[in-house]
């Protein structure tokens, strides 16, 4: 390699080795994340019962259908257990957003 200045390289054997002050993050409290959390602008939205609720609030009305399937698709999920069009529907959904995604 010409230019591996920029290179870093960490090992499994030496996990400490940086500039992250592991002592200050063993001690950190759930209290003191939870309020760093909170404080961050960027930081993700912490997914408790009320962020589910409201997430739940948000998914469109069903409206029934009649849909042909291939046998060994239903049969797969119904041997999963109860909730098989649930199940159906949340794979659905995830290629219907991954193709929104992608246009």
């Amino acid at each position: 390699m010409a230019n591996d200045t920029h290179t870093v390289r960490r090992s499994l054997a030496d996990p400490d080795r940086g500039r992250t002050d592991w002592n200050r993050v063993r001690s950190l409290t759930d209290a003191d994340i939870s309020a760093a959390v909170r404080d961050d602008p960027d930081a993700a939205p912490i997914m408790d019962e009320a962020w589910f609720a409201a997430a739940a609030r948000q998914l469109p009305a069903k409206k029934q259908l009649t849909l042909r399937l291939d046998q060994d698709v239903i049969d797969f999920f119904k041997s999963v257990g109860d909730g098989y069009q649930t199940r159906m529907n949340a794979v659905l959904r995830a290629y219907m957003e991954h193709a929104k995604r992608a246009r």
